[in-house]
């Protein structure tokens, strides 16, 4: 099989890693991609955003299997145009992909087919925006509607930090069209995890969780990132509960999106908090979580482009039970650019040093290139991704934090405390 992935981050490149060792992977593309992937697939300058570009290069190269890694291209309509080329894809259409890119249109999808969230309000005016936050007092969430890289959620502890989100998202300063619409819900108080599934349209199956890291410094201190790391399996994770997930949450919504005549193909990603033992939706996502996505691919132990192929084309159900695990934690230190994600410099260079013979280690890319000598440089805040294996979360941490010792980066900074809540249990 030709294969095609579209993206440039640490999320891209894991899938890359693991697309590359399949069997019947014949050429693996990625548009446009980054210093890492160039180890694993041929690169080609396109932007993950340049539609018509994607679809003409697809064509030309006779690829069997286009995989979409961010999610900004999906709620452009990227699959739906090369679904309309005869170009099998995996990923939602523009429509299906609402579930992230709105999350007006998620929230009342849940209130529609009784799918457990937190209680919500959707607001254009700023002053009825400011009306409901007094009512409801805080601590509250303010939400953009739109895609906003994982940054445009503001959890405010005071009526006036609200009030002061809720106006700066609908004036556009803080995330122009993105906060033209906004929804403030009630803050749930609890511990959240990602939960992972596949879909063909019509059949679903689990595909892992995990526990993210969104605020910038140890402690969970700091600004909200697009994630600092992550480890898989999460700690409060047994079998009950993923069936409990997908019983309630997840099976509802694949069949709530058939029935809106909106079939979603894809990853489908529930941000879920727990609260007094129970799941309640945060947020979906219609994509592979990115840190996630590189702790999830290197425990991963099955064929990759059989199972996405296999979803791509309606067919899951004749796969999913060749998904298999490896034994033990993975664990995904996120190394930064200083300043992140307010300002930071670009074009420093990186020496990755001895990171990757740390044993059962990868280090996938994200923000990086080659400068005109060759050098690794940043080319973005979020730039490596030090993922390791152990047989327990301390042993897969230890490794990570090894190989991230071993990293040259002066302009860099890393959390020391990824995985802390399972570590702690």
């Amino acid at each position: 099989m030709n294969v095609l992935l579209i993206g440039s981050g640490g999320r891209e490149h894991a899938l890359a890693w693991h697309l590359a060792q399949a069997e019947k992977c014949a050429a693996l593309y990625c548009a446009p991609g980054n210093a890492g992937i160039e180890e694993c697939a041929e690169c080609v300058p396109i932007a993950s955003d340049d539609i018509d570009g994607i679809v003409t290069f697809a064509s030309e190269k006779a690829i069997d299997l286009v995989v979409i890694g961010p999610e900004a291209p999906l709620v452009a309509g990227l699959a739906d145009k090369l679904r309309a080329a005869k170009i099998a894809v995996f990923g939602p259409s523009a429509a299906a992909a609402r579930l992230e890119g709105s999350k007006a249109f998620m929230k009342d999808l849940c209130r529609k087919y009784e799918i457990p969230t937190a209680a919500y309000g959707r607001f254009t005016d700023p002053e009825q925006a400011c009306t409901f936050i007094r009512e409801q007092g805080a601590p509250i969430v303010v939400k953009a509607d739109g895609l906003a890289a994982g940054k445009g959620v503001i959890i405010a502890t005071t009526v006036e930090e609200a009030e002061q989100a809720a106006k700066e998202m609908l004036s556009g300063a803080a995330f122009g069209e993105s906060g033209r619409e906004i929804v403030i819900e009630e803050y749930l108080d609890g511990e959240e995890l990602s939960f992972f599934a596949l879909a063909d349209g019509t059949h679903v199956v689990p595909f892992g969780s995990a526990q993210d890291h969104k605020r910038a410094f140890d402690g969970d201190k700091g600004p909200n990132t697009g994630g600092m790391g992550a480890y898989t399996p999460a700690h409060m994770m047994t079998q009950t509960l993923a069936d409990e997930i997908m019983n309630i949450i997840i099976k509802p919504a694949i069949d709530a999106m058939a029935a809106e005549k909106c079939p979603f193909t894809g990853v489908l990603f529930a941000g879920i908090m727990m609260i007094d033992g129970k799941p309640v939706l945060l947020e979906f996502n219609t994509r592979f979580g990115d840190p996630e996505c590189q702790a999830l691919m290197f425990l991963f132990d099955g064929d990759l482009l059989d199972i996405l192929d296999a979803a791509a084309k309606g067919r899951l159900k004749d796969v999913e039970d060749q998904i298999y695990w490896r034994q033990g934690v993975a664990t995904c230190v996120v190394m930064a650019a200083q300043g992140y994600p307010a300002q930071y410099s670009q074009n420093t260079a990186i020496d990755l040093g001895e990171a990757d013979f740390v044993a059962e280690t990868k280090v996938f890319h994200a923000g990086t290139a080659r400068d005109a000598a060759g050098k690794l440089v940043n080319q973005g805040g979020r730039v490596l991704g030090v993922t390791s294996l152990g047989a327990t979360i301390e042993e897969s941490r230890s490794r990570a934090y090894e190989a991230a010792g071993r990293i040259s980066w002066p302009e860099g900074f890393y959390r020391k405390d990824i995985g802390w809540r399972a570590a702690g249990r």
